[in-house]
């Protein structure tokens, strides 16, 4: 539920003079054919600039990354066509996703003229009957074949939507055409292909309905209520009636843990559930959005730890009341883009804050705490305690699944971050710059973010608009915001709820100031009785000790002072120095080992997107705070 609020006009106005940009719609160039049965809330904004930390994190990915990617590599298993059981044809399409996000954020000729030449690349591998892939035809359909066909599709489809491009769209026909005709050829059954009860393979349902509504051929959307029909039979993931059921015990624990009869597979269960959303839009089956939004609510609660991600082994595990225990191969960083992404998705359908709350959370630790900090690189698997280690080389390719879906994730953010609705415009995430969008009168506005938050809890947006006009300006109230101030103009807004967005409607017009405060106290959050573990965020941002700060050993059990209101007193720790983001000095009580307490302590802690992520060396960290037991205090 929002709380709105109409302002009158203001009597006196903070006269600001900046020049409205005329910009260029950003939306698809490839156009929808089909009308859909429900439309989302939010539109992407048509063009952005971050500045700051984020703006610097973007930037590093683009050059360091997305442009240092030997593209003829990619394409290079295509050619040969002699794989039976690896993944190579998924990293083709990762990159180039990730690319088009990344040229849509910033467009530029060098990175075109890499879009072009590597739609060109792979077009060229099609064989005559439509096959892209890079399995011996014996093997076909088998292990991650479709997976990587889906990759392709959607590598293929974004092209088209970018540039309108047709043989792009062709390609992705054939690939679709030559997959129906081999399913039916061999009598095979979809979710009894690849691995993971058939998620890898029907995950494929995305790019199909995608194709559908861009060629309006109905043998696509056909094939994609197939693949629905084939989730719900005994030998599927059954991903709708299986909503109700914990994503980590929909199916019995496997023999083989990466095979066919694993169902808690996380990536794969989220890939899917993406395409049922884009089905659902298309449809308006309700059931469809209704198993979406259960097992979303289900991760959230059973699986999201506080840096806002999870699985363990690439899996759900019922992990988030595990978090604070040494967990093997945790928090896959395919899975933590893939959560944003389909928090995005949810986000883009209905505006609720609580996805809007969830991207925050993952993006600013979990997301960035697995980029190297020059952006060339992506951890696979990233502790909350321990150290940042690289993830492996996969399948010869020179890299691996998460450094090619890293930067899916970290691109959704820019366009996102102020959003268009029918009534007005959405400011969902704060970050230093200037967004571009169109209002419900059509008029071209900007809207320019001042702030360094999350360093600070302090956000200026200001309005430009070539005229004057009535709309509502919804701005997200972060859910750990219990104290906020907002002003339009210097005038007091009220009815401010956390975890809600404030919908402010008036005549807007160029000059108008919203200045946004928020909650920037050190909270405490403890997990378990005995042991008892307990972390310290700050806004959005999950702290951590690293070994590069000093102080007593940070596996020690050290107890932070909290002050009458139940919040730690943060202090700036100086300048942030050794690759550090933010450093903030509290007090803590160590054990005596002796009949008196010790006095407190100061202790420097960093935000968990930095701790231990160096490049010259390795540092041990740690979210989560042992604490001593006490036979005294327990009942």
């Amino acid at each position: 539920m929002k709380k709105s609020i109409a302002l009158p006009p203001a009597k006196n106005r903070i006269p600001i003079i900046l020049a409205i940009l005329v910009i260029a719609n950003s939306s698809l160039i490839g156009q929808s054919l089909v009308t859909p049965a429900v439309t989302d809330l939010l539109y992407p904004a048509q063009s952005a600039k971050m500045g700051g930390f984020v703006g610097e994190k973007l930037e590093a990915s683009y050059e360091n990354r997305i442009l240092a990617q030997d593209m003829d590599r990619l394409v290079e298993p295509f050619r040969h066509r002699n794989e039976t059981s690896c993944w190579q044809t998924e990293f083709w399409g990762k990159w180039f996703t990730s690319a088009v996000l990344a040229y849509r954020y910033q467009p530029g000729a060098r990175l075109k003229g890499v879009l072009d030449s590597a739609v060109t690349a792979l077009l060229k591998t099609q064989t005559p009957d439509g096959y892209i892939g890079n399995y011996t035809e014996a093997n076909r359909l088998d292990q991650w074949d479709i997976w990587g066909r889906k990759y392709c599709m959607l590598g293929l489809l974004a092209y088209y939507d970018l540039t309108g491009n047709t043989k792009s769209l062709d390609g992705a026909r054939k690939i679709a055409d030559h997959l129906m005709g081999e399913l039916k050829a061999k009598n095979a059954i979809l979710v009894k292909k690849g691995n993971h009860r058939g998620m890898a393979a029907s995950s494929i349902l995305e790019p199909f309905t995608l194709l559908y509504t861009r060629t309006n051929d109905k043998h696509y959307l056909d094939f994609a209520m197939e693949i629905v029909r084939e989730w719900e039979t005994p030998d599927g993931p059954q991903l709708i009636s299986k909503s109700t059921v914990d994503v980590s015990h929909r199916f019995p624990k496997p023999k083989v843990w990466f095979g066919w009869d694993q169902g808690q597979k996380a990536y794969e269960m989220m890939s899917c559930y993406e395409g049922l959303l884009e089905l659902y839009r298309i449809t308006g089956k309700t059931e469809y959005k209704e198993a979406v939004e259960r097992t979303w609510a289900n991760i959230n609660e059973t699986e999201i730890n506080i840096a806002g991600s999870g699985s363990s082994v690439e899996c759900w595990f019922g992990g988030k009341h595990l978090q604070t225990m040494a967990v093997n191969h945790y928090q896959e960083t395919c899975v933590t883009a893939t959560w944003i992404k389909l928090s995005q998705q949810l986000l883009r359908l209905t505006g609720e804050a609580k996805y809007a709350d969830a991207i925050e959370q993952t993006y600013y630790n979990a997301l960035l705490g697995a980029m190297k900090p020059d952006g060339s690189d992506w951890a696979k698997y990233s502790p909350l305690s321990g150290n940042r280690l690289e993830g492996g080389e996969q399948c010869g390719m020179g890299l691996n699944c998460c450094v090619a879906s890293g930067p899916r994730g970290l691109f959704t953010l820019p366009l996102t971050a102020v959003m268009r609705e029918r009534n007005g415009i959405k400011v969902n995430f704060f970050v230093e710059g200037s967004y571009h969008l169109q209002t419900p009168g059509a008029q071209a506005a900007e809207i320019v973010q001042q702030t360094d938050y999350p360093v600070s809890g302090n956000i200026t947006l200001k309005i430009n608009l070539p005229k004057t006009e009535n709309l509502v300006l919804s701005i997200r109230i972060p859910e750990w915001s219990k104290q906020s101030a907002l002003t339009v103009n210097g005038e007091t807004v009220t009815g401010i709820t956390a975890g809600q967005y404030i919908d402010i409607r008036r005549n807007w017009k160029l000059g108008d100031v919203v200045n946004l405060s928020t909650d920037m106290r050190g909270r405490l959050v403890q997990m378990g009785e005995t042991p008892e573990n307990i972390a310290i965020l700050r806004g959005p941002i999950v702290l951590a000790r690293d070994a590069r700060l000093g102080g007593v050993n940070v596996d020690e059990a050290v107890k932070p002072i909290v002050n009458k209101d139940g919040y730690i007193n943060l202090e700036p720790a100086g300048l942030n120095t050794n690759g550090i983001w933010m450093k903030y000095t509290a007090l803590f009580q160590l054990e005596s080992h002796k009949e008196g307490a010790n006095k407190p302590v100061p202790l420097v802690l960093c935000d968990y997107s930095s701790a231990g992520n160096t490049i010259d060396d390795r540092s041990r960290f740690r979210i989560w705070i042992p604490q001593l037991f006490d036979p005294v205090k327990q009942n």
